[in-house]
């Protein structure tokens, strides 16, 4: 048990290092369709992500589950893609106020694909014990993420307060949360279609 904190702090630091991109954008795009209203949709898509990734990571590392990693790194882009896609399909619904009731359900099984990804980092730190180390990293890859979707709403809100400043300045009809909704999902999209491209297996 003593390991705990350490591990909490190796998974907080996987979440918001550099090299953890790929899922910061996955939480930025899952994030962007939603406004500070919708908070219920969004937990219900955070627990459902979490379950996917936690169920994954402890199949992966007990060694219950065998995944090639070169697919599951290349599959992690094409979710971030998937999303994006979905995010701009979705803008005229999420406008009017209308949430997309699967969504926590393709949360889920995305958060399938990024466990795995988790668990490749994790499998090659552990020697015997499993479980605490399991625990710690898992709790700590859950505070790295709801310290970027905090990041990310703050981001957010400020974004949309800025755009509704400069349309009144210059009159155009885009609404702001429309117009970030599609900036974000676009650009986002972009790069992780060029990551599913280089990592084809």
């Amino acid at each position: 048990m003593g390991d705990l904190p350490a591990f909490i702090e190796l998974g907080f630091r996987h979440i918001v290092s550099v090299g953890a991109a790929d899922h910061i954008l996955f939480l930025l795009v899952l994030a962007a369709i939603y406004r500070p209203r919708d908070w219920r949709a969004v937990l219900w898509v955070v627990t459902a992500f979490t379950l996917g990734h936690s169920l994954t990571l402890a199949l992966a590392v007990t060694g219950r589950l065998a995944l090639p990693g070169a697919w599951v790194e290349f599959l992690i882009p094409v979710t971030i893609v998937a999303t994006g896609v979905e995010n701009l399909l979705l803008r005229e619904r999420a406008l009017a106020g209308r949430g997309a009731r699967h969504r926590p359900v393709i949360a889920l099984l995305f958060g399938l694909v990024h466990g795995a990804g988790f668990a490749g980092y994790l499998r090659g730190l552990l020697v015997d014990d499993v479980a605490w180390p399991l625990l710690g990293f898992n709790i700590g890859v859950e505070l790295g993420q709801l310290t970027v979707l905090a990041a990310t709403a703050v981001l957010f809100v400020a974004a949309d307060r800025g755009l509704e400043r400069l349309r009144d300045l210059l009159r155009f009809r885009t609404a702001p949360f429309e117009l970030r909704l599609t900036v974000v999902s676009t650009l986002v999209t972009a790069v992780a279609a060029f990551w599913t491209w280089e990592r084809l297996p």
